[in-house]
């Protein structure tokens, strides 16, 4: 990781700040975190590496992925992980179906029970996906932050 003020190498992925000109991690738009080259000030991407830039606004609003995953193990099959990710259409379906089968279950004396539990199977998955790195960005093209 390359400081995005100056360009110098960090010392380490948990530093906190630029050794070199004491920038805090994040701040600056002169150079590429990823590869430490020049860049336009807005640019969206390094024409070096190809690298998603994330602006300081950005990374004040990235989600956690241990938050997101813990909420689809416990909260999934209503959907709470991907409204917390910003998935709002994946969310309003998982929702939707619950209680829909929640309300079957209850009026069919517990035969819906089977949909309610595949919502929360499907939530499970993505939780554990989550966590595990296969999900890492949130509804906005964002990265995960650890």
């Amino acid at each position: 990781m390359f400081c995005r003020n100056c360009g110098e190498e960090l010392a380490s992925e948990n530093a906190e700040i630029c050794l070199k000109c004491g920038t805090k991690k994040g701040n600056g738009d002169n150079f590429c975190p990823n590869c430490g080259s020049g860049m336009e000030t807005g640019a969206e991407y390094c024409v070096k590496c190809g690298c998603k830039i994330i602006s300081s606004s950005d990374q004040d609003s990235q989600k956690s992925r241990v938050t997101a995953g813990v909420l689809g193990i416990l909260l999934g099959g209503f959907g709470v992980h991907n409204f917390y990710l910003g998935y709002t259409s994946k969310a309003v379906i998982q929702l939707s179906v619950s209680c829909v089968c929640i309300l079957l279950a209850c009026c069919t004396g517990g035969l819906s029970v089977i949909g309610s539990a595949g919502m929360g199977v499907w939530g499970l998955v993505e939780g554990i996906m989550i966590l595990c790195k296969s999900i890492n960005v949130d509804g906005k093209g964002l990265p995960l932050k650890n």
